[in-house]
């Protein structure tokens, strides 16, 4: 019977890495099922789904932890998936004037609307013209069935004047 793993790893950044992990678990038997990884700020970070016969997920683990010297490794159970809600899936993207706590503050309105966030991405770059701090982000939400778009927009849009709001269903 095959066990998945949720791995998250970090490290300094360096040519190897992930041929690094990708050894590790094939050597256990593991499968690289999915995963999402950056470069930030001289940092490795990722977070990967790899499945492995549950009479290996401790040679796993062990390989995974000789990486110490090259990545932080940290396995985690796959949870059960959750019990399915009337939702659909929606691409939000926000550009707007950056300021402390934006992100505190859409992910506040998204929560207090039962708005799942899936998957998120943000940057802070210069504007243009101004060079003023530009927040950008990109995000997979699921959201409620009952819940009209243009109401999110309009909640999303009161956090500042030049927030510029899409949202896109996805389904």
């Amino acid at each position: 019977m095959r066990e998945s793993l949720v791995l998250t790893v970090i490290g300094p950044d360096r040519t190897g890495l992930v041929e690094a992990l990708a050894e590790r678990i094939s050597a256990a038997g593991g499968n690289w099922e999915a995963s999402r990884m950056a470069h930030l700020a001289g940092q490795f970070a990722g977070i990967l789904l790899v499945t492995v016969e549950r009479s290996r997920t401790d040679e796993l683990v062990g390989g995974l932890r000789g990486l110490g010297g090259l990545l932080q490794v940290t396995a985690h159970p796959a949870g059960a998936t959750p019990t399915a809600t009337a939702s659909q899936q929606v691409l939000l993207e926000l550009t707007g004037d950056d300021r402390v706590g934006i992100v505190r503050d859409v992910a506040r309105i998204l929560a207090e609307r039962a708005v799942n966030v899936e998957d998120f991405e943000s940057t802070v770059t210069s504007a243009p013209m101004s060079g003023e701090a530009l927040f950008s982000a990109r995000a997979i939400l699921r959201v409620p069935t009952g819940l009209a778009l243009a109401d999110l927009r309009a909640s999303l849009e009161t956090l500042g004047s030049e927030l510029m709001v899409d949202l896109t269903t996805g389904e």
